[in-house]
């Protein structure tokens, strides 16, 4: 999955890397502190991130959409559908797999299939990014003619609104809409933004430092899920990251982050099971007493191991854990039918 037609973009696969080892934190802190019952100081990090980390992660989601979305749907759909779809339904039976014979064996074999026929509407733990994702771009490919001024107030609304129906589609699409839009729509400013960032290193840490500043503060309050403030937050925190990216891809600084950011989707797929391993491991031997140290150490298990694997199967007859064979690919099917 690392290869594409698109050149790759240094700055934004920092960005993503950085969204997705805050995600990846994010799991792994709550779950070690809910199976130690105490919080640790990593919490305070989480809860820093809390109002961009999601919001970034869409917005770049949206970035590259105008390069592709006047496709033929037949392609389109297979870039930014049948793609995700692929993913989601292998990794749902991969994690399903660990999860469901559970469910058979406390509650019957109904409530296992119950359980899996609701996965197919109701996005299965860690898996709900790339379950909306598609339902994104295919919104935004039927919108494609609506002018964006009467799109962006609509999305602004549905965010402020704070929807909590208990579906987890319908309350991140509310939630999240707006941000993907803001990628699709003001691509050319965010790449000029970058530019601008990348230029001026020193005045961009400094007021990357500000807005930290500024952002501990709200969270510290208890402010930063407010309606409309919340909005504010989501964007001037993607901005930041976006800063923060621009800085280390000039400098060619942190590697790694750039790594993991260009096989996010790896990270996200498969981060799910070390990470497990490792909370259990870390807290069953007692090694390590600071909660905190157990999850930031959990965080890095689980941000690495995915890579490596992917380095393990890549080439090989289990490519298909994270490259789509094929035989699932619309656009194949179309060139081999036009052969015939």
């Amino acid at each position: 999955m690392s290869h594409s037609a698109t050149p790759r973009v240094d700055w934004v696969d920092y960005a993503k890397g950085i969204c997705i080892v805050m995600v990846v934190m994010m799991h792994s802190t709550l779950g070690v502190e809910k199976a130690a019952g105490v919080e640790g100081f990593m919490h305070h990090v989480v809860e820093f991130a809390k109002p961009f980390r999601m919001p970034d992660f869409f917005l770049i989601s949206g970035l590259f959409l105008a390069r592709v979305i006047d496709r033929d749907w037949r392609t389109y759909l297979d870039r930014k559908v049948v793609h995700f779809a692929y993913f989601y339904v292998l990794w749902l039976a991969i994690q399903g797999g660990f999860k469901w014979p559970g469910i058979a064996l406390a509650d019957g074999p109904r409530a296992m299939v119950e359980a899996i026929a609701l996965s197919l509407i109701e996005p299965f733990g860690t898996l709900w990014f790339i379950y909306l994702l598609p339902i994104f771009f295919v919104t935004a490919k039927l919108l494609r003619g609506v002018p964006p001024f009467l799109v962006l107030p609509l999305a602004a609304v549905l965010q402020t609104l704070n929807i909590a129906t208990g579906w987890v589609v319908i309350d991140e699409f509310a939630s999240r809409w707006i941000y993907f839009l803001a990628g699709w729509y003001f691509a050319p400013l965010v790449f000029s933004l970058a530019a601008w960032f990348a230029d001026r290193p020193g005045l961009t840490v400094a007021a990357v430092v500000a807005w930290a500043c500024a952002e501990m503060w709200v969270v510290s309050i208890g402010h930063a899920e407010a309606p409309g403030l919340s909005l504010v937050l989501g964007f001037a925190g993607a901005g930041a990251v976006i800063a923060t990216a621009t800085v280390l891809a000039r400098f060619r600084t942190g590697a790694i982050l750039r790594y993991a950011g260009e096989h996010s989707i790896v990270i996200y797929l498969a981060f799910f099971l070390p990470m497990a391993v490792a909370r259990v491991v870390l807290l069953k031997t007692g090694l390590i007493e600071d909660v905190g140290t157990i999850a930031l150490l959990v965080t890095g298990i689980a941000v690495i191991v995915p890579l490596i694997l992917y380095r393990l199967v890549d080439g090989t007859r289990l490519g298909f854990l994270f490259e789509r064979p094929a035989a699932f690919r619309l656009e194949r099917r179309q060139v081999m039918q036009a052969a015939e």
